[in-house]
């Protein structure tokens, strides 16, 4: 039986670059670095309190998904406070916060211009 997701990947361009935002800006530990190939590195963290964690690395012929939206939303409490600490570290946002009937919103991106949501309730 499933139990959960283990991972998400993150395809990335330049993989010490991705993992300084990473680590430095939106606060996730390093799970594990180690060689993967000779082209990249096997990169996973860890998100404080989460049980899943990411991978930065890109699959062989999957380069063009570097820069585009992923199908990865972050949850918060408060969209608002995390946003302003955020941008504070130099993350990019596409917009301020914006409220729905669904919950708080916002979109940010990665070194690597990736996309994501992050939200709350």
């Amino acid at each position: 039986m499933i139990k959960q997701i283990k991972f998400a990947s993150i395809p990335v361009r330049n993989q010490d670059a991705s993992l300084a935002f990473y680590t430095e800006k939106l606060g996730f530990a390093v799970l594990t670095d180690q060689p993967f190939n000779e082209k990249q590195r096997w990169i996973e963290l860890s998100i404080p309190g989460a049980e899943t964690s990411l991978v930065l690395f890109t699959p062989e012929g999957h380069e063009a998904r570097i820069g585009a939206f992923q199908a990865i939303s972050f949850t918060c409490d408060n969209v608002e406070k995390t946003y302003n600490e955020l941008v504070a570290k130099g993350v990019e946002f596409k917009a301020p916060p914006a409220k729905q009937p669904w919950g708080t919103f916002a979109m940010f991106k990665d070194v690597d211009g990736n996309e994501f949501v992050l939200s709350s309730k």
